[in-house]
């Protein structure tokens, strides 16, 4: 098996597990308040990758944790995860997963305005194309807008500033230790919401499973990322991160009666098109 074969076939696998993992909170914070599932969830995660990091011989949290750039980090990191966590809970799956496609655009964006990379004409115009995807999910105007739809959005904004920052974050950082800090900021989301709603209640064995389900997929699928992403070329593998949106939308309609419709579809194959053009001109490049 090639590298390149491998890392698509882990990054294909990472993003079934994370929308598997995103179907299982959502169906969690349906019988608790979605602020104490993800704290739940958060504690979980943080407990499995401090384990994994003191197996390596590693701190959990070393001093290269304390700094600028891991405190941008972190901050971007609190924004997409907890956002996103209310934007699965009170909107369609499908929809909150089809506007998160847009993230890679954004990240390219961001490259070329932070890093002063060289993002030439036909990427401007299909970055610009992907936003209007994502205008055609949001459907601004009195007739078809969501409110709700913009937590989603905000949350995509977060994850690209996270990736932007993960550019510059220590290398001596392992992947466990990143674990820890992800969930860490997952925690203090759930603390967040939990404090701004007031509202907790004590979950029964069901709900507790469906919280377990969700921690388990959501680590699977970040250690399969991390393989996915050192196995191939970057830009072979990072286009499979589309599959995602696939998964998700076959998991709200099987399991949450979901129907999305024409708009949502089309937004979603603008911004994976796009998004895909634009990867594959830095293989290219590359």
């Amino acid at each position: 098996m090639t590298p390149n074969l491998r890392g698509s076939l882990y990054m294909t696998a990472s993003m079934a597990g994370f929308a598997a993992e995103d179907s299982f909170l959502k169906a969690a914070s349906q019988s608790i308040p979605v602020g104490e599932a993800i704290l739940i969830m958060g504690l979980i995660g943080i407990a499995v990758f401090a384990a994994l990091a003191m197996r390596a011989g590693d701190p959990p949290i070393p001093r290269a944790m304390f700094t600028g750039t891991m405190a941008l980090r972190s901050g971007f990191e609190i924004t997409g995860r907890l956002f996103y966590a209310l934007a699965i809970a009170l909107t369609p799956i499908s929809v909150a997963s089809a506007i998160l496609q847009a993230t890679p655009l954004v990240v390219v964006l961001g490259a070329a305005v932070i890093f002063g990379k060289t993002v030439g004409l036909k990427r401007w115009l299909l970055i610009l194309l992907g936003f209007i995807g994502v205008l055609i999910i949001l459907r601004p105007g009195p007739s078809g807008f969501s409110a709700l739809s913009l937590l989603a959005l905000v949350a995509m904004l977060g994850f690209a500033g996270r990736d932007l920052a993960t550019r510059a974050a220590p290398p001596a950082l392992s992947n466990a230790q990143l674990g820890v800090t992800g969930f860490i900021m997952l925690t203090l989301s759930g603390v967040i919401i939990t404090v701004v709603t007031g509202k907790a209640v004590l979950p029964t064995p069901p709900t507790l499973g469906l919280i377990a389900g969700a921690a388990a997929f959501g680590i699977a699928a970040y250690a399969a990322l991390t393989t996915a992403m050192r196995s191939g070329e970057i830009a072979v593998v990072t286009p499979f991160r589309y599959t995602r949106l696939l998964f998700a939308m076959v998991l709200g309609v099987t399991v949450f009666g979901e129907h999305p419709d024409t708009a949502t579809l089309t937004g979603a194959a603008i911004i994976v098109a796009c998004g895909v053009i634009i990867l594959g001109q830095n293989r290219r490049i590359s």
